[in-house]
């Protein structure tokens, strides 16, 4: 069973069945790769394949985006098909069944995912995500023309029960997931020069060509002239312009079949400096050739170039127009011929530099060298390049804020847009905001709305830009003359508000690729934790804070009850555990009932040890040892604590392991005892109803919530229960005293000179 999500782009991605990956994989490479679109019946000596493959990882059930597990994969360029081979194995467990598993697939940045359905921040622009949904079987996708560059795959299991489980308690299935990457690229592309014709003939393999869209291109035109086919009319050729994306697909495709009309294709705002793949196929018959002259015109687009140091002298108050700011353009500049360099013509938009200034990971600050503000006019778009193609920039969150004087702006407005690869050169009526291969982002300022705001998740790995330009939508000729100042604050933060009160950003990896997320508290939930449909009030985060603190106050009954039976040490133990259990879950609340007196992992520790540390000096009191054995076993037990804890604190054996060691003992003394004197031990019935039943049982019931019973909806109130039951029944398991030991015996006064005292049970003398 498989599903495929949206975004596919038409025919670009196909989905195939559950197929032997592995042998799958051999028929691949075995033979010489077919043609990209599946035609023709000849192998294509022009094509390569190319296999790429990452480690296996377990999957998770998903609870916060840090559940997905991410692949990252790099597309060579020249690439025609593009096949992931999908491997998903699981284990052999009676817990083990068919559960379904969703795989995201995008290209340039990780996928933004919301398997919940949970609401984004405002402001925030999210396309859908591509995804296939698949059982355990495996599965392939192909994609055709795929872009070069970083493509990534998430896949994770179902949402989480969040219910809590104790890691090695309960046996776990483990579903694995391997995608596999086969490339098909091309090794003989034919490049196609601006304005040079370029003859091509069409029998039964496609024409692979490419042409180079220099920086500062408004247009590029696709013409084919000459056409003529030997078996039919008009020119049966179907031009496929650009690379398939994920999960938007904005491939041009030119079907040409009339005779008489010319065959162009028109791009605005093609991507800048970079390579564009045109792929021509013949619809005719696979025995019909079709000749053609492919040709590539590109219109140049002159830029402003603003003055370094005129905008370092300008001051936030100063007055602007076009003339104060702008100079001509700078002498690089020159016709745009087949090297792609920019001259004659007319200026097309006014460029501001913008200094990026990296803070830490994946954390950039952008901002106009002039540190206040862009100027904005009617006469062409004003643009600022954010460049986010290092590699590393696509893990966090894209924040664009741009804010304008009312005053200034009483009878226009300012459009905005924000594209990747390449501005839009052309604002019209209707507010498009579209290039060439890429649907941008529209922003808007006006009188009434005087401020704008964007957020994009997971940037593309590129160059970004923002264009703004100045409309009088009512009375143009105002805007001749008039000018803007636009105050911009761009950002790339890993968390958009560091996830609020009520969330923790973390950093996640993937081999040397970072990336962050949001881990929501308190019901919260949503990409930044703002989603408040599920969260807890103020009330009831204090209540949960008071219960999880207060409960631990139960710990007094044993604490006392260890010093009037003079367990000095155990009361001790104790102590230590109610405090530290009272301020690590003071520590570990979120939002405003919070108070943490020292490190949270440091807490953490000490809770987790004084937790396991408090069952094994009980069962070992219960056992009635010698007092040299049992202070030993004591030291050694707590040293065993603490070693197993450091390596790994929620694994449940690390603490039942010695405590039921420690139970083993306790059985065994008791077993001697009773042989040796011949009657059950201990010999009272009064003992065995009123405390050892009554204790054990806390104590069945305690681990019977702490092990089955806690989710996270729930965890305040059954760990409370937890805390008081585990303090209850140390109190009625602890052994009563000696016979000839007095009550409070620590508290009686102590003496102020040396003397010998003798322990009568086990006739050893001490200097006390």
């Amino acid at each position: 069973m498989r599903q495929a999500g949206t975004g596919t782009g038409g025919a670009a991605v196909a989905v195939v069945g559950p197929v032997a990956v592995p042998l799958l994989l051999l028929l691949l490479l075995a033979r010489s790769p077919p043609a990209a679109a599946g035609d023709g019946q000849k192998n294509d000596a022009r094509l390569v394949s190319e296999q790429f493959s990452q480690a296996p990882q377990k999957l998770a059930f998903y609870s916060w985006y840090g559940s997905a597990r991410l692949f990252h994969f790099r597309v060579p360029p020249d690439t025609v098909l593009l096949r992931w081979l999908l491997q998903v194995s699981r284990g052999s467990g009676p817990t083990c069944t068919n559960v379904e598993i969703t795989v995201y697939f995008r290209y340039g940045a990780p996928p933004v995912i919301n398997p919940l359905g949970t609401s984004f921040p405002d402001n925030t622009s999210v396309q859908p995500s591509f995804f296939l949904k698949m059982l355990h079987s495996n599965a392939s996708i192909n994609i055709s023309h795929p872009a070069p560059g970083d493509w990534f795959v998430a896949a994770h299991l179902p949402p989480s029960s969040h219910k809590i489980e104790v890691k090695g308690f309960v046996p776990t299935c483990a579903y694995i997931f391997q995608p596999d990457m086969l490339v098909v690229r091309v090794v003989e592309v034919s490049i196609l020069d601006p304005d040079v014709p370029l003859p091509q003939t069409l029998l039964s393999h496609p024409s692979y060509l490419k042409v180079f869209v220099p920086e500062y291109t408004q247009e590029l035109r696709l013409e084919l002239q000459g056409c003529a086919s030997n078996g039919s009319l008009g020119c049966p050729v179907r031009l496929t312009v650009g690379s398939a994306t994920l999960p938007g697909n904005f491939q041009k495709v030119l079907t040409c079949s009339s005779p008489t009309q010319a065959c162009h294709l028109l791009l605005p705002s093609p991507p800048w400096d970079r390579w564009l793949q045109v792929t021509a196929k013949s619809l005719a018959g696979p025995r019909v050739s079709v000749a053609f002259s492919a040709v590539a015109a590109l219109t140049a687009c002159r830029p402003w170039s603003v003055n370094f140091q005129h905008l370092l002298q300008s001051t936030p108050n100063q007055s602007s127009n076009a003339s104060t700011v702008l100079l001509p353009p700078t002498p690089s500049y020159q016709d745009l011929d087949r090297t792609g360099r920019v001259g004659g013509g007319s200026f097309c938009l006014r460029s501001f530099p913008v200094l990026r200034e990296d803070v830490d990971v994946v954390s950039v600050r952008f901002q106009p060298l002039d540190r206040v503000s862009v100027v904005v006019q009617s006469d062409m778009p004003s643009v600022m390049r954010l460049n986010l193609n290092t590699g590393m920039d696509s893990g966090g969150s894209l924040t664009i804020s741009m804010r304008v004087n009312k005053t200034a702006i009483a009878n226009t407005s300012v459009v905005a847009c924000v594209t990747a690869a390449s501005p839009l050169l052309s604002f019209n009526a209707s507010l498009s905001c579209t290039t060439a291969f890429f649907q941008g982002h529209p922003l808007s300022l006006s009188a009434s709305s005087p401020t704008a705001n964007l957020i994009i998740p997971y940037p593309e790995t590129d160059n970004w830009y923002l264009s703004l330009q100045l409309m009088c939508p009512e009375r143009p000729e105002e805007c001749e003359q008039a000018s803007v100042l636009v105050e911009t604050t761009l950002n790339l933060v890993p968390c958009l508000n560091d996830c609020g009160p009520y969330g923790q950003c973390l950093l996640l990896r993937r081999h040397g690729y970072l990336y962050a997320g949001c881990s929501c508290k308190a019901g919260w939930r949503g990409w930044s934790c703002t989603d408040n449909s599920t969260a807890q009030s103020a009330a009831q985060q204090k209540a949960a804070a008071l219960l999880l603190t207060l409960s631990n106050l139960v710990f007094l009954a044993p604490i006392a009850i260890s010093v009037h039976r003079s367990l000095l040490v155990e009361a001790s133990v104790y102590a230590y555990t109610m405090f530290f259990s009272t301020f690590y879950h003071a520590c570990d609340q979120p939002g405003e009932a919070v108070l943490c007196i020292l490190n949270y992992d440091t807490l953490q520790y000490c809770d987790f040890l004084g937790s396991g540390v408090s069952i094994w000096v009980t069962v070992l009191c219960m056992a009635r040892l010698k007092a040299a054995l049992k202070y030993v076993l004591f030291l050694l037990g707590t040293l065993v604590f603490a070693m197993s804890l450091q390596l790994d604190r929620r694994a449940a054996w690390n603490t039942m392991g010695p405590c039921l060691f420690a139970i083993v003992v306790m059985v065994t003394m008791w077993v001697y005892r009773c042989g040796r004197r011949r009657h059950c031990y201990p010999p009272s019935w009064q003992r065995w109803v009123f405390y050892l039943l009554p204790g054990i049982s806390m104590a069945a019931v305690a681990i019977t919530i702490y092990t089955s019973m806690m989710t996270s909806d729930n965890y305040y109130y059954t760990h409370s229960i937890w805390h008081m039951l585990l303090a209850g029944s140390a109190a009625f398991l602890l052994p009563p005293r000696e016979q000839h030991t007095k009550p409070w015996a620590c508290s009686q006064k102590l003496t102020c000179h040396y003397e010998i005292c003798k322990n009568h049970r086990d006739e050893l003398y001490t200097v006390t």
